[in-house]
């Protein structure tokens, strides 16, 4: 039987994003290198573990795109933030007490510092309260 920590399952995720950021850079960065720049590789799961086998959601930000529903406003919300996850400004919500775990995980590069997130949300109004746009990954 073979054992997979959560560590070097995370590494190879993180090493997948590079290689696909890499692939999907546009050629008027050429000359940065695939891990600088502003991105991150989101999911959100139910339960209070991150899922490992799902990809996840590419956000970039030099221009916003690479796949978020809400991309222009969860660059602005973590632009205001300098990129820290923690910093985002909480909503005001009124979110009903029921105990529904959900994990945000955020993995990926803000201004060339790497960033590695994850936290457990009651629910996910209390989520989307605390991360407002970025973990918005449904469209909703």
């Amino acid at each position: 039987m073979t054992h997979t920590s959560m560590t070097a399952v995370r590494a190879g995720l993180f090493a997948a994003a590079l290689l696909l950021l890499a692939g999907a850079t546009p050629t008027a960065h050429a000359d940065t290198p695939p891990e600088s720049g502003n991105w991150l590789v989101l999911g959100v799961s139910h339960g209070e573990t991150p899922a490992a086998a799902d990809g996840g959601t590419m956000l970039r930000c030099d221009p916003p795109g690479g796949g978020h529903p809400h991309a222009d406003q969860a660059c602005a919300d973590l632009t205001a933030a300098d990129g820290r996850i923690t910093a985002l400004p909480a909503e005001d919500a009124l979110c009903p007490m029921i105990y529904a775990p959900v994990t945000a995980h955020a993995q990926g590069m803000w201004r060339d510092r790497p960033v590695d997130y994850t936290e457990t949300f009651p629910n996910t109004c209390v989520l989307r309260a605390r991360t407002g746009a970025l973990f918005a990954l449904d469209g909703a």
